[in-house]
């Protein structure tokens, strides 16, 4: 008697309860799927044994498979056609990994198997047999107790975001169990989550976790892809974040019901824009042989369109492409609780043919989703196709990578551009994002990311230095606007020494005194170094990960940053929740935003060349609140700077020095009309009361 099969959907594997599973893949132009199932191991070697899938409706092929549980290794072989310039690559040869696979097993090998074409010929399909050289799906059964957990859904205005690498964030850590350095349960750990919570961050937001593979050129050098951007599996917590093989489903969770009950939501750093298959001559590991045709983008000729610059792209305006991403967005965050996700190269999903379209497919299926437009939604908002670069014009929804925040605080802080566009950034970024339905928190504000940099190589390097990822220092962006200040890389000088510890206390506290959302790069609050290296992708080594063996200096850093994020925490006028105006909240009060030049005068000229120190005075919406006066000076000599009076203030209390060590100032109250000596490229920040009496000795 045969078992009753019912409908195809879901995709991928799913355990029944009887011991049998029922297997389903969309392969619309192929003659016949054979789901493989495999015993044995790398020492041992594979066993295989292949089941028909008989049933096919709607382009779906499906059955049900008998003696299937938990930790079951399986793969698919797909027949069809081998047509490269139509775009069929169908290779039975090929061992091909299922799209919808929750946990991913073995390692990609460098072996002329893992090719679907013939070395000597590419139009030539090949006949060597992939299975013992690639990954392969494993089924999973998980009954993690959630105890109630669920996203957080924290305000943006609340949002400090702290970018990290899984591995890189704890391999070091000494308080860190062995086992668990460099895994999901290393970061769930309690003293680094205890830093994190210090430091003020409320969402980490880690680089990819999706399963991924490292490229052929890597490979063939001996390097690896550490920061994960070559994803193969959309469902799957990469294996090697996992604290013992196989346990990478429930030691995700457990990451992310730690960190939620420490109050910082989890949003991961997703590749939807292409695959780890790359172009023409990239292996053959799942997609390219399960419907290469609808699947990525092709010419008609059947080359790759390469929007995302890695070789392929996925063609995110296809319905079943869009639907295997939006089915994995809703399964991270319904199944896995992620608060939210940051969009790599978001501007190759918004294409619809070949422009950028903001109603098209992809962006208006997740603004209809009612899971996902209640999830942080974080575009990267450009890719390297043509008018790929869309600052500004994501949707409401949408917040957005702001490199013009970082270009700009750049260049401002090495003396580059003055004061004209540092005051848009330091409000928000109106320029960019002050449409209908945006709001200051559209804008992602950062100094330095993962791609760049570090701060301290950023006051430390004028030029890159990427020897060691062996691509003849031709890696790497060339646009570093960044400043050395005398010596090329470390220096033994204590005065280039001290001003660059200024210099990486003046970047954080101008993050943190900014309208928008802070985004902290993991290993800047410790003076982390990547010996001018701008482009650690692949190096899985002390120069990525983060060095805990801090000493005074480092130690006094962390509490500086921690100091920062109070003070943005303790004054709502830095977390606005709509653009300043420039006009009173109320009468008689002063404006809610304004801006004075070092002789208390209003600015009114923003291009004046010579303009090296600002004053950002911000004032509350009621008279219960105390108002704030930041001052920024970026000139190599001290400036007097007359602090502002009526209607502004009549006393100061001074709260920051980034001159000092600590950053704590050596002196306090000052009075309206006074000298504030700003020593040479200094932050200050001091409360402002209307009445003497409002300060407290």
């Amino acid at each position: 008697m045969r078992t009753k099969v019912g409908h195809w959907d879901p995709f991928g594997v799913t355990l029944r309860e009887d011991g049998q599973a029922k297997v389903s893949l969309w392969a619309p132009h192929a003659d016949k799927v054979e789901f493989c199932v495999i015993t044995g191991d790398e020492i041992a070697g594979f066993t295989e044994t292949r089941h028909v899938l008989e049933h096919q409706v709607q382009n779906v092929h499906y059955s049900i498979i008998p003696n299937i549980g938990p930790g079951t290794r399986y793969g698919f072989r797909v027949h069809g056609p081998w047509d490269p310039q139509s775009g069929m690559r169908f290779n039975p040869h090929k061992f091909l990994l299922d799209p919808y696979a929750r946990a991913i097993t073995g390692d990609l090998r460098n072996d002329p198997a893992i090719f679907d074409y013939s070395f000597e010929d590419p139009n030539v399909m090949s006949t060597l047999d992939s299975r013992d050289f690639v990954p392969h799906g494993l089924t999973v059964s998980s009954d993690f107790n959630w105890d109630g957990d669920r996203p957080l859904e924290r305000p943006w205005n609340e949002t400090v975001i702290y970018e990290a690498h899984v591995k890189g964030l704890t391999y070091l850590h000494p308080a860190v169990p062995e086992r668990d350095r460099g895994t999901f349960r290393g970061i769930a750990h309690k003293a680094v989550i205890e830093h994190l919570v210090h430091i003020g961050v409320s969402a980490i937001e880690l680089l990819p976790i999706q399963h991924f593979v490292n490229e052929v050129h890597l490979m063939e050098t001996g390097l690896s892809n550490y920061w994960g951007y070559n994803t193969l599996g959309f469902f799957a917590p990469h294996a090697d974040y996992a604290s013992s093989p196989g346990n990478q489903i429930d030691d995700f969770k457990f990451m992310v019901k730690e960190l939620h009950s420490a109050g910082i939501e989890v949003i991961l750093d997703v590749v939807y824009n292409h695959t780890a298959e790359g172009g023409t001559l990239g292996p053959s590991l799942s997609f390219k042989g399960i419907n290469n045709r609808d699947f990525y983008r092709l010419t008609d000729t059947g080359d790759y369109v390469n929007f995302a610059g890695c070789g392929n792209t996925i063609n995110a305006a296809q319905p079943q492409a869009l639907q295997l991403i939006m089915d994995s967005l809703r399964y991270w965050v319904s199944e896995m609780h992620v608060d939210g996700f940051r969009f790599d190269l978001a501007s190759t999903l918004a294409r619809s043919f070949h422009e950028v379209d903001m109603l098209g497919n992809f962006l208006t299926t997740i603004a209809q989703d009612p899971i996902l437009r209640r999830s942080k939604l974080i575009a990267e908002p450009w890719d390297v196709g043509p008018g790929g670069y869309q600052v500004g014009s994501f949707p409401p929804l949408w917040s957005e990578w702001n490199d013009k925040y970082r270009d700009d605080v750049r260049d401002f802080w090495r003396g580059e551009s003055g004061i004209a566009g540092i005051g848009w950034r330091l409000s928000g970024s109106q320029d960019l994002y002050g449409g209908p339905g945006t709001d200051p928190y559209t804008s992602i504000n950062f100094i330095t990311a993962h791609d760049g940099f570090t701060l301290l190589d950023l006051v430390s390097f004028n030029e890159k230095h990427n020897e060691a990822n062996l691509e003849q220092n031709r890696d790497g962006t060339d646009n570093n606007r960044s400043y050395n200040f005398g010596v090329e890389g470390p220096s033994q000088d204590p005065e280039i020494l001290t001003t660059r510890a200024r210099m990486v206390r003046n970047f954080l506290a101008t993050l943190f005194l900014s309208g928008g959302v802070p985004m902290i790069t993991s290993g800047d609050e410790l003076h982390k170094t990547q010996q001018g290296n701008n482009n650690v992708y692949c190096q899985d080594n002390h120069l990525a990960w983060l060095d805990w063996d801090l000493d005074q200096q480092d130690w006094d850093l962390v509490d500086f940053v921690a100091t920062m994020a109070h003070i943005r925490r303790s004054h709502p006028m830095l977390r606005p929740l709509d653009f300043y105006h420039g006009e009173p909240n109320f009468a008689g009060g002063p404006k809610d935003l304004a801006w004075f030049g070092p002789d208390s005068v209003e600015i009114s000229d923003w291009h004046l060349g010579e303009n090296n120190s600002l004053g950002m005075f911000l004032s509350p919406s009621d008279t219960a609140t105390e108002s704030l006066l930041a001052i920024f000076h970026t000139g190599s000599e001290p400036v007097e700077f007359i602090l502002p009076g009526a209607p502004y203030a009549l006393t100061y209390v001074a709260i920051l020095d980034t001159f000092a060590t600590n950053g704590q100032p050596s002196e306090q109250i000052y009075h309206a009309g006074e000298a504030l000596v700003c020593q040479p490229r200094s932050t200050y920040v001091l409360t402002a009361q209307t009445h003497v009496t409002d300060i407290v000795a």
